[in-house]
This record gives C-alpha cells, structure tokens and sequence, in this order.
C-alpha cells in the first residue's frame, strides 16, 4: 500500500476518533479539549495582535462581511490585499476557536457522570466567542477606537482565564479542596494574580497610546507615553516582587515540589517577558518584538493562573473546603 492511500486510509479513522472524543469523552479527553480552549484563545490573542500591528484593522472595513458586498476579501482601492488577507486569516481563526469552544461544551455534556461545574465553565466558551466576535464588529465601526481595541484584548484575556479554569477543573474532582500551601501563601496568590492583570490592562494602555493603531485613521489614548509606560513598569516590579515572595514562602514552608515549579516558571516568563519589553522600548518598539511582548502577556497570564490551581487539589466527591492549617492544629 502506497504512503497516499495509507494516509488516506487513516484520515476517515482520525476524524472518527475526533469524533469520539467529543460525542464520547473520558475525563483526559475532556481535559484535552480544554487545553485546546487554551492554546486557540492564546492563538487568537496573538493573531490579533498581527493585525493591528500589520496595520490591517480595517483591511475588512466592514463587519460581518469583509467588504459591504462581500463576505470574503475582494480587491478594494482603499486596501492592500495583503492587509485584507491579515485581517480577514484572523477572522477565520475565530471559527477555528469557535469549534474547540463547542467541542468543549459537548465534551462536558456527554462526560459521564456529568460534571455541572464543568459544563457551566465550559458553555463560557462558545458564548465568549460569539461574543467576542460581535465586539469585533464593534471596533470596526468605531473605526479602532483605542478603548474598543483595548477591551477586545482584554475579553480574550478573561477568555483564556475562563478556558484554564476548565482545564485545571477538569483534572480535578468536586470533592472537598485541600490547600497544598498555607492560607496565606495562596491569599497571596490571588493578589498576584490581580497584580498580573493590572499589569496587562496597563500595558494595554502603553499600546493603545503609542505607534502600531492599526490603521492611519484610527485614534491613539491621549495620555503621555512616557508616564504610562513608568506606570507600567511600576506594575513589572510589583509583580515581579510578589512572585519572588510566593518563592521564597513556599521555600520555607516546604511547599510541594508542583508548587514551586509552577512559580520558578513564572518567574522565567516574567523575566524574559522584562527583557522584550527593555528591549523593544529601546529599539523605538519594532513591530516583531511588540507582537512576542503579546505572546507573552498570554504565557505569563496562563503560569500565574497555573499558580493558583497549582496550590490546591480536589479529590472526587462533594464536601467544603478543607482549611490544611486546621488539620494541622487538629493534629498536633
């Protein structure tokens, strides 16, 4: 048999077991399907990055179709085709995103027994993309409105922090929770987490107020570019002090060995993270390091929310939550 018809043998069998994995799921299936809610929510996050950063925001300057006579890009004299091509890729992956978020859902409805907790984090999915998709078509017609560019962004954040909710959840129970680290260790954790996002939102603005709009016509925050960026980078060393806190308490706390990896990870993704952003800054802000400086806004959100999931872990069942500082005392 020739590799052709092997491949193509295989082929119907592939998309049978795809299939199977989201009409009949196992509990790793699940689980695969919201790693991939994941990765395509971070996927998108970039790509739409690209476009802006392209200068293709409006190289489909209607919504929802690309031109007012068409769905798909057709030549047009007020856009490059390679604009309308940037724009109209980053449309299309929505649907890619769509699918895994409705394959999700289905996953959690089918899983037996069926998990409520994971069907109510799994149907955020597909609503988050429909709308997601609608408020595309809201910074289309506000002409890339730096606030409706801003909260675009910011929704694929909440997006990816709804799907790596799923996923941690997915390879849990919904018995009682177990605290793998101090009450105060993971109290921490949340501030950390809520610092991470002032950190995103305020780089957000750094971007919404300098170059790279997306297109000559659309408007910039009329903020000072060097005072937000200060603030900005107030925020890194925040965050960076948080994270080298949580370090060294679950140091000498003699933590779980996960819990500490999950922080040394982090602690790489933000210093790295630091480097593009010195860097980028000092080149007068290149369109490829600012799109890696996307990317890694995305890595850094998903290792701190991976921090947080980390320092606990529920076993099957139902039951509140187990406080271990009072398990502790109760056994001493």
């Amino acid at each position: 048999m020739s590799v052709v018809s092997r491949t193509h043998d295989q082929s119907p069998a592939s998309a049978a077991r795809l299939l199977g994995s989201v009409w009949s799921p196992t509990p790793a299936g699940m689980r695969r399907w919201a790693l991939a809610a994941v990765v395509v929510n971070a996927l998108i996050t970039v790509t739409g990055a690209a476009v802006r950063l392209t200068g293709s925001g409006l190289g489909c300057p209607t919504w929802p179709q690309c031109t007012p006579d068409s769905f798909v890009p057709v030549p047009h004299d007020d856009h490059a085709p390679i604009n309308m091509a940037i724009e109209f890729g980053n449309r299309l992956v929505t649907f890619l995103v769509l699918a895994v978020a409705v394959a999700a859902f289905v996953a959690a409805w089918r899983l037996t027994p069926r998990r409520d907790s994971l069907v109510r984090l799994a149907a955020l999915q597909p609503l988050g993309v429909i709308l997601q998709a609608v408020w595309g078509g809201v910074v289309v017609h506000t002409l890339l409105n730096p606030v409706t560019v801003s909260v675009h962004f910011l929704l694929s954040i909440g997006m990816i922090a709804a799907a790596y909710a799923l996923y941690a959840r997915s390879g849990e129970g919904d018995g009682p929770v177990r605290l793998a680290v101090r009450r105060e260790i993971r109290a921490l954790s949340f501030v950390l987490v809520a610092a991470m996002f002032v950190l995103i939102v305020l780089g957000v603005v750094v971007t919404g107020t300098g170059p790279h709009s997306g297109d000559e016509i659309a408007t910039r925050f009329a903020f000072d570019i060097e005072t937000v960026t200060r603030l900005h980078s107030d925020a890194v060393w925040v965050t960076l002090g948080l994270t080298f806190a949580l370090l060294v308490a679950v140091h000498v706390t003699d933590a779980p060995a996960t819990v500490r990896r999950a922080l040394l990870v982090l602690l790489a993704l933000e210093l790295a993270q630091g480097v593009v952003g010195v860097v980028q800054y000092a080149l007068a802000v290149p369109a490829v390091l600012v799109e890696l400086h996307v990317l890694g806004a995305a890595l850094n959100w998903i290792a701190t929310l991976r921090v947080v999931f980390v320092m606990r872990e529920r076993a099957p069942g139902d039951g509140p939550e187990v406080d271990q500082d009072r398990v502790r005392s109760a056994a001493v």
